[in-house]
């Protein structure tokens, strides 16, 4: 008889050696990667550069080219699925709700890991998804259908849904797109709660530079498919990474209030309005 692998729950991390990812060619080339346990890594970098790839692949969705990803001290890829599901939670981009479904029913998926033939709902699951509501600051929305619900309040009920999961490591791509500045940072304070009281580990793909450098712990840059650059904000998002990353001319300052990085775009505004003839004696209109 075969036997399962198990992962060392004294001490859960996320860590890639060597990884290679991608289709009919490499996306991802040889990225190593240690995922700080109870903290925020976000990834940032150009469209196309890799960033959603390497996520699925830590997710257990793509599986990899070359290296591996290690959960604990296993090749995640050779773990069973759903044992993976009970230390990792995924949220997509933009995920999709079945029509009908309300917000309890939607946060209760979250439980599907803890579920079995002989183990059915319990009142362990009740508790969980009613925490997770709580929260994700939805409860008082269980009982509407996710279809009625702001694109903020939408992205709660995912949240809180894997957040009923109750993983240690937590993966979320673009969690804020679409959304208006103050969801986004309400959910990204959301989201640093979680990390920072709860320990739960959080890599989280992001396209907001400024929210970026705001909420990482561990900051990593990708530029086609390799990593460029990584560390706290503050070693490495400055106007040189910035121009070599993303082609954008900029500057970097320091908040004085929030002590926060923010990135300044320069702009290039070239003039092409003629000079009008100035107005004088000789050009003057005789009435």
């Amino acid at each position: 008889m075969t036997t399962k692998p198990n992962i060392n729950t004294s001490a859960i991390s996320l860590r890639t050696n060597n990884l290679v990812v991608g289709y009919s060619a490499p996306i991802v080339k040889g990225v190593d990667l240690n995922i700080e346990q109870g903290k925020i890594s976000i990834l940032i970098g150009s469209n196309g550069c890799g960033k959603s790839t390497l996520l699925k692949c830590l997710a257990r969705v793509l599986p990899p080219l070359d290296g591996e990803v290690l959960l604990g001290n296993k090749s995640i890829h050779s773990l069973p699925a759903k044992q993976v599901a009970k230390r990792m939670a995924l949220l997509p981009q933009g995920p999709i709700a079945p029509e009908g479904l309300s917000v309890k029913e939607l946060v209760s998926q979250g439980r599907y890991p803890h579920q079995s033939f002989l183990k059915q709902w319990s009142i362990e699951d009740e508790d969980a998804v009613t925490l997770a509501m709580q929260q994700a600051n939805v409860k008082a929305l269980a009982d509407r259908a996710i279809a009625d619900l702001s694109g903020g309040q939408r992205q709660r009920c995912w949240i809180a849904m894997v957040l009923a999961q109750q993983t240690d490591i937590i993966l979320l791509d673009e969690p804020t797109t679409y959304l208006d500045l103050k969801v986004q940072v309400d959910l990204l304070d959301l989201l640093s709660e979680m990390a920072h009281q709860h320990n739960r580990t959080l890599v989280i793909v992001l396209h907001e530079l400024n929210l970026a450098a705001a909420y990482a712990d561990h900051l990593i840059m990708m530029k086609e498919g390799k990593i460029y650059a990584q560390g706290t904000p503050e070693k490495i998002f400055n106007a040189d990474n910035l121009k070599a990353v993303f082609g954008l001319s900029s500057k970097v300052i320091k908040e004085a209030e929030s002590d926060s990085l923010i990135c300044v775009p320069i702009q290039k505004i070239k003039q092409t309005q003629k000079a009008k003839p100035a107005l004088n004696a000789t050009n003057k209109v005789e009435l």
